[in-house]
């Protein structure tokens, strides 16, 4: 036990003060070596091999303490640091003729994959070549640990490493989980299987589904009648989840499969009612739910109904489940699944699923504040987590059941979202559980949902008019704004801005009085001033003596969390522009100074993009009044146009074209200005490279904006034949639709100079429009489309010009034009 609490200062280092134990390699060169002899620790067990219930690790043996220990450094001192340092350590391991050094090695190599994952990409090649040949060692606990390795590095590396290997891994794991005389082996290669599949690109799987399904098939047959024979269930749990992962990934590809399992996974949720099964009738249940999903309402509906009561005799049972049973979670998760395939028709089943959800989603969990003799007596008591406080006492929170919590209340929001209003009944209930939950510090999760599930109660409510929603707004809303200014951790707190802005999208103009805009207002121009202080802090941090490239990593993964929290005040900004136009120009003079510090041009890009976006919606939501800020923000705007930045470019074109669109005369002359600016933009020689696409798209689109709603601004007979040229948009769909609305426009109209002499410039026209069905910049069913298809058809009863249009097309625009015509 000392061994592991000196270990246990050092680990403690490389997480708290990382960049100073890099300067101390020695000490770290001396930790390793007694890590990996940890490890070491194992001891034989002529059992192991057959056991069929898996005991938790041995939290206190000296082997997970190691292995946690080098996962925890390799985390917090990086690959540059550990990885040369283990590296001969463990090839010298993997060659050692004694099993336990093999395993030690191999388990090592799993530990340190997350933090040495930028050093190993290089090396993976030989490392996974490498790891594959124990897949075939005489010991099966060596096997073992290298089906985890190759578990850890498919999840660790995906999904190049599934991009790699396929083929190899694959094979190698197939050809394991054929080890009879081993369960344990099998079954950790069905996991590693798991792990590979679920990050897999499909495309990639789709061409080992015969040889999969064929593998896993007779591996369930045989283990079935182990499981009626010996009662044994361990590798059957693993390849049930197996076929729901591959299932998932294959998702329609799947469909020839699904009746030689189907029959085989209703039979186990029938019979398998034994205490001991739950968990195997959980993930068969998970699995069914996954492969009605995976292969679409019209083939699962022959099951459904089997399907449905099964679900519903267990669920009738709920009330016999005991807390801690495995299947509630899974059973949770699968009514979900049967309401996204099933949709509407879902709504029945509400009575019956809700009860039990909501049982789990309203878990208290237990709590206690203890003092050290407490703390003593509690012992290893299990579920148990403890914060010390100090001054001899610790907050200790029972963590059973959390987990639970949160996926029955991810559920919740799943019915919200699928069922709308055909979840009324219940708005009331659930709104009333997740509003205080917005406070559940104890699970991330949970307060996500509830943040989650806000706008999607209210469009749910929406059908019972506006009396019965804007109370349930006002139910919600002091919570969220509270919400925005308390949440601790960045990830729930852009959930909860993201959620606060969508709600007043729905609730629209009036939804916020002047306390909330006063509340709201001081919290956002703290969230903006700490942007700013946040950024100074990083730059004095990159004076200091520690600092290094892994520090640097660190400031940038700050950084990323900083402006995505921008991201979320510029969405909140622009849900209230865009409900409560020009009448919240005075509460927003608050924040201008902090807007316009985001714009000036030595601050980062990012900064410079969010800022213009926010005087973007500024110019179009609160026009023509917005000018009389145009001081603050019309100059960088229009020189950010031709900035080095894409997304700076794109925010500055756009703003130009909801000037024309929106602004008035007052912004004519930028107008004018601006245009020579956006067509250099679009001319420049990489403007249509990946990153520049969007930038130019959008500055071909302020060009047709200018065009259409400023035409006295430039000379629109100059300028048509080159905005033509440059048709049509691919990327942005929303600006084609403006760009294809002007095309129209221009067409009904017999513009002279789009249509060319003798319509010498309908055959590009049709290019254009069959361009922009094959990229789906046109909605077909969508007013644009619509016209457009009307454009088409009056060339159509012209006879031999249409032929001719058409014929200089290739078969997929002809197939496009054809869609257009069929569906408009």
């Amino acid at each position: 036990m000392q061994r592991q609490l000196a270990l246990e200062v050092i680990v403690t280092l490389s997480e708290t003060a990382a960049a100073m134990l890099r300067k101390h390699t020695s000490i770290v060169a001396q930790a390793i070596p007694q890590m990996l002899t940890m490890m070491v620790d194992l001891e034989d067990d002529d059992d192991w091999s057959n056991a069929d219930e898996l005991d938790d690790d041995d939290f206190d043996s000296n082997a997970v303490a190691g292995e946690s220990a080098l996962d925890r450094m390799a985390c917090g001192l990086g690959g540059k640091i550990v990885l040369p340092m283990i590296k001969e350590h463990i090839m010298q391991m993997l060659q050692n003729p004694d099993w336990k050094y093999r395993h030690a090695g191999l388990m090592a190599l799993s530990a340190i994959g997350e933090g040495c994952h930028q050093q190993m990409e290089g090396i993976l090649n030989e490392m996974v070549n490498f790891v594959l040949l124990f897949l075939q060692d005489p010991h099966p606990r060596v096997r073992y640990a290298a089906c985890n390795a190759i578990g850890q590095m498919a999840t660790d590396f995906a999904p190049a490493f599934q991009k790699k290997f396929h083929e190899k891994v694959i094979a190698s794991l197939l050809r394991t989980m054929a080890d009879q005389a081993n369960p344990r082996v099998q079954a950790h290669a069905a996991a590693a299987l798991i792990n590979f599949t679920e990050d897999c690109p499909k495309s990639l799987l789709v061409p080992y589904l015969d040889n999969l399904v064929k593998h896993l098939h007779s591996t369930m047959v045989v283990k079935l009648q182990e499981l009626i024979q010996k009662g044994t269930k361990l590798v059957l749990e693993q390849v049930v989840t197996s076929i729901a992962s591959v299932a998932d990934t294959a998702e329609e590809k799947f469909v020839p499969y699904y009746d030689m399992f189907m029959p085989l996974l209703k039979n186990i949720v029938e019979s398998a009612v034994q205490k001991e099964l739950r968990l195997l009738r959980g993930k068969t249940i998970e699995c069914i739910s996954l492969i009605g999903l995976a292969v679409g309402k019209e083939k699962f509906m022959q099951d459904a109904s089997d399907v449905m009561q099964l679900l519903l005799k267990t669920q009738t049972d709920f009330s016999e489940l005991e807390d801690d049973d495995p299947q509630i979670s899974y059973m949770i998760s699968a009514w979900a699944r049967m309401c996204k395939i099933l949709g509407k028709e879902f709504q029945q089943y509400l009575p019956v699923v809700m009860g039990p959800l909501m049982k789990t989603a309203s878990i208290k969990p237990e709590v206690a504040l203890l003092d050290t003799q407490d703390m003593e007596n509690m012992g290893d008591d299990d579920g148990w987590e403890f914060v010390n406080l100090g001054d001899q006492q610790s907050f200790g929170i029972k963590t059973a059941g959390l987990e639970e919590k949160a996926t029955a209340c991810q559920m919740l929001v799943c019915y919200a979202k699928e069922l709308k209003e055909g979840f009324v009944e219940y708005t009331e209930q659930v709104v009333k559980l997740m509003v205080p939950l917005l406070k559940f510090y104890f699970h991330d999760g949970v307060r996500v949902a509830a943040a989650e599930s806000m706008p999607l109660l209210l469009e749910c409510a929406r059908v019972r008019g506006p009396e019965y929603l804007t109370q349930m707004w006002h139910f919600m809303c002091d919570a969220l704004i509270k919400g925005i200014g308390t949440e601790p951790d960045s990830d729930v707190l852009s959930e909860i801005m993201h959620s606060f802005a969508k709600c007043i999208e729905v609730m629209g103009d009036g939804c916020l009085n002047n306390e909330h805009f006063e509340e709201l207002g001081g919290i956002l121009k703290s969230k903006l001033e700490e942007h700013f202080k946040n950024q100074e802090l990083r730059q004095v941090k990159r004076q200091d003596e520690d600092y290094d490239e892994q520090v640097e990593e660190s400031l940038q993964d700050e950084d990323d969390n900083d402006v995505y929290i921008l991201t979320k005040v510029a969405d909140i900004l622009h849900s209230i522009f865009s409900s409560y136009k020009e009448k919240v120009l005075p509460w927003f003079e608050q924040l201008l100074p902090l807007i316009v510090n985001l714009i000036c041009p030595h601050r980062p890009w990012p900064d410079r993009q969010w800022g213009l976006c926010i005087f973007d919606d500024v110019i179009e939501h609160c026009s023509p009044t917005s000018f009389k800020y145009a001081e603050c923000f019309l100059r960088p705007l229009i020189q950010s146009i031709c900035d080095s930045s894409p997304e700076v470019r794109q925010a500055a074109a756009y703003g130009v074209g909801v000037m024309a669109q929106f602004g008035g005369d007052n912004y004519r002359p930028f107008c004018t200005e601006a245009l020579p600016l956006l067509v250099g933009v679009i001319q420049a020689p990489d403007s249509k490279t990946k990153e520049n696409v969007n930038a130019t798209e959008n500055c071909i689109s302020a060009v047709g904006k200018i065009m259409k709603y400023r035409p006295d601004c430039i000379n629109v007979d100059e300028v048509l034949p080159h905005w033509l040229s440059w048709l049509p948009l691919h990327e942005d769909k929303e600006e084609a639709v403006h760009t294809f609305n002007l095309l129209c426009d221009l067409l009904e109209s017999n513009n002279p100079i789009v249509l060319g002499p003798n319509n010498s410039n309908l055959p590009r026209i049709f290019s254009i429009i069959a361009d922009g069905g094959v990229h789906e910049s046109i909605k077909n069913e969508d007013l644009c489309g619509k016209r457009l298809a009307n454009v088409v058809r009056q060339v159509q009863a012209s006879g031999g010009l249409f032929t001719e249009c058409v014929s200089q097309l290739n078969p997929v625009q002809q197939k496009a034009l054809q869609d257009l015509l069929s569906a408009a």
